[in-house]
């Protein structure tokens, strides 16, 4: 039966070792390749990093990946990635198939609720941005934004300070 409580001084050699091995090779390709390899640009970004997450966790606890094999699938990931953002940037017919537009949530203090609904927001998760960016009232909100990150844009302006009931929806006291 397997130990999941102690480890040999052998196996932590291994892990500390592939450890500083495997981050040398990614902060080597992240030279490379530039900072927008870990920047949370679009959906195809976020997948990017959790699969290179997903990477280097295995070559760090599996003892049956190579750190060649792991250097070469790291490499081979953020290839693709600087590919997709290329195609991005240069096609706009790829840019609209691949890539998710910004959409509107709120506009001159307005909820616009099919938007919620066509993004599967509900108004509570709005409700904590709102007050995530400070707002106090409605009617401060000139814009809220579902960027394609899947972040939320939140423009306001800051007049009234009294908090609106509607803000502190959903707050447990």
């Amino acid at each position: 039966m397997e130990n999941w409580i102690t480890v040999t001084p052998e196996t932590l050699g291994k892990v500390i070792i592939t450890i500083l091995l495997i981050f040398t090779c990614i902060i080597v390709i992240t030279r490379i390749a530039g900072l927008r390899t870990f920047a949370k640009m679009s959906s195809f970004d976020f997948a990017s990093t959790i699969a290179i997450g997903s990477i280097l966790a295995s070559i760090v606890l599996n003892s049956d990946q190579s750190l060649v094999k792991g250097a070469i699938a790291l490499g081979g990931i953020i290839a693709f990635q600087s590919l997709f953002a290329l195609l991005v940037r240069k096609s706009d017919r790829f840019k609209k198939l691949a890539t998710n537009n910004p959409i509107l949530l709120m506009k001159k203090g307005e909820i616009i609720y099919e938007n919620l609904k066509a993004t599967n927001m509900g108004e509570d998760d709005l409700i904590a941005k709102l007050r995530e960016a400070n707002v106090f009232n409605l009617k401060e909100v000139h814009a809220a934004i579902l960027e394609s990150t899947g972040d939320v844009s939140i423009l306001h302006t800051s007049g009234n300070k009294q908090v609106q009931d509607k803000i502190l929806q959903g707050v447990q006291e």
